[in-house]
């Protein structure tokens, strides 16, 4: 049953697709950072270990809020490998070295991406597709994903 909220069914669809992207988005930078913090190795082990493992319960947080919202506009969140890989903006890591550096580079690109992507859309959600709420919502994973991406920028210097 489709939610009676104020926002036509087109437009409640287009925002649950970007949204499905977003979710997508999310879970590959999840499964990339839990990488990093399965295999990084080096002097520094056991810091980063615990600091990608902040980053990746973050990360687990926000995809079921993601997930959620989709539900809210009335439609299905994608949770298939299959489907969140056709719908990323992101790539999948494959790396020949296991150390910071070359993790935090790469996850920094990422979030970068996302911030990215999130941000073409508050005005479009907002204005275009006439959805303030997840217009907020979204500008909320901005803000996250800012920090985020200071904390590993903070590491590079």
């Amino acid at each position: 049953m489709q939610p009676e909220i104020g926002i036509k069914s087109a437009n409640l669809s287009a925002v649950a697709h970007e949204l499905s992207k977003v979710l997508a988005d999310e879970f590959v930078l999840y499964t990339k950072t839990r990488n990093a913090h399965w295999n990084i190795e080096g002097p520094n082990f056991h810091s980063m270990h615990l600091f990608f493992e902040s980053q990746y319960q973050q990360l687990e947080e926000m995809i079921d809020e993601v997930a959620e919202r989709i539900r809210m506009l009335g439609h299905d969140a994608p949770a298939s490998l299959k489907q969140f890989l056709e719908l990323t903006h992101l790539t999948e890591m494959s790396r020949d070295k296991n150390d910071s550096e070359g993790f935090i580079k790469q996850l920094l690109s990422d979030h970068e991406t996302i911030i990215i992507h999130l941000r073409e859309n508050v005005n479009r959600f907002a204005d275009d597709l006439k959805d303030s709420s997840s217009s907020n919502f979204i500008t909320g994973f901005i803000e996250t994903h800012e920090k985020m991406a200071w904390m590993l920028r903070a590491h590079l210097k």
